[in-house]
């Protein structure tokens, strides 16, 4: 259906930005960290984003757009993938710098994963959705074999796919281990975001769209789940958790928000210490409005956190205690690479940022 409810994101809405031009400067922190955004080739909304290393990042978004950068960023290349021109890629996950996945929502056959081996040149058609009531929403991986691919509620359930063999099939996990839906339930396809993965076999999925926004945890890729409750706002169909991050097994960050008041500040973010069995804000600090995709980034010991929304972003050096402006221009996705030293964002119409100087 065409409303901003859960993983049914199909955009009769559509974020508000700031009337910034297209220029190559944001607000820095201490005048060290600074956007510089970047020219993609496209004017569709963006909304994943992949980084793979200093050079390569691949994003993706509506009407079928597929971008990658091979020189840091200086040019993008579009890809298009055949057959794909209508649908809305709200998610790409990259496992090398010529291997990505991508994932379109939609209900029944809108819902579709895609891969190339070759940077993007040639597409195969992995899984398409054969349940008109299903609705997929974000896909992960732990490696180049083994992913997950996760959607809205069916009766009464969440949807679970896994894959063993890099895509060739999607399995669904038996339906008495899939975590059980409340009211109302289920996840924002806003970022490719509401769920991720850690280890070998740990993964984390955020809700919302119900009375109560919560964390859904596996330790065995997705066969059996548990839940937590979290203090983010919820009780609307436009509220919730819209992104998950873990530094390492124990340590994650969840941040979201109501999407309807995306400039306003509300109960938008949670730690945990515990691996997501517990949540809890950070000595009641909230961030300064709605946001919709975070990243820790690796190398500084889960203290510095990315956090990026439609009205700015926040940076945080202390593992998510305090957290610093870091301009107001919107992005809808944050990816870092593994390296911790390349940090990409997108947004509307085709913005793309990196993050220098940090």
């Amino acid at each position: 259906m065409a409303r901003q409810t859960r993983g049914r994101w199909l955009h009769v809405h559509t974020f508000l930005v700031p009337a910034v031009a297209a220029m190559a400067v944001a607000a820095a922190v201490g005048a060290v960290a600074t956007w510089q955004l970047q020219t993609s080739g496209t004017a569709e909304r963006l909304r994943a984003v992949s980084a793979v290393s200093e050079k390569v990042a691949w994003a993706s978004g509506n009407r079928g757009a597929v971008l990658r950068t091979d020189d840091g960023g200086d040019g993008w290349t579009l890809l298009p993938v055949p057959g794909a021109e209508s649908l809305d890629f709200r998610d790409i996950e990259a496992t090398s710098d010529r291997t990505a996945y991508v994932l379109s929502i939609g209900s029944g056959d809108k819902s579709r994963i895609y891969k190339t081996t070759d940077a993007g040149k040639t597409w195969v058609l992995q899984f398409t959705n054969p349940d008109p009531k299903a609705f997929y929403d974000a896909i992960a991986f732990w490696d180049e074999r083994n992913g997950i691919a996760v959607g809205d509620p069916v009766d009464g359930r969440f949807t679970i796919l896994r894959t063993a063999d890099a895509g060739k099939t999607w399995t669904p996990t038996p339906e008495a281990g899939r975590p059980r839906a409340l009211p109302g339930d289920g996840m924002f396809a806003a970022s490719g975001t509401c769920l991720v993965v850690q280890g070998a076999a740990n993964a984390w999925i955020g809700t919302g769209g119900a009375a109560q926004a919560r964390v859904l945890r596996t330790t065995d890729r997705g066969t059996t789940w548990a839940e937590a409750s979290t203090p983010i706002v919820a009780g609307t169909s436009s509220a919730g958790i819209f992104s998950i991050a873990f530094s390492d097994a124990l340590h994650g960050i969840i941040v979201g928000g109501d999407y309807r008041k995306e400039r306003e500040p509300s109960a938008n973010v949670a730690l945990t210490s515990d691996g997501g069995r517990t949540w809890a804000a950070a000595g009641g600090v909230t961030l300064r409005s709605f946001r919709s995709g975070v990243v820790f980034v690796p190398g500084s010991r889960g203290r510095e956190i990315i956090a990026v929304g439609p009205a700015g972003t926040d940076r945080s050096l202390d593992g998510g205690r305090a957290w610093s402006p870091l301009g107001d221009v919107g992005f809808h996705a944050v990816s870092v690479d593994k390296s911790g030293r390349s940090v990409w964002a997108v947004g509307e119409q085709g913005r793309v940022g990196r993050l220098f100087d940090r």
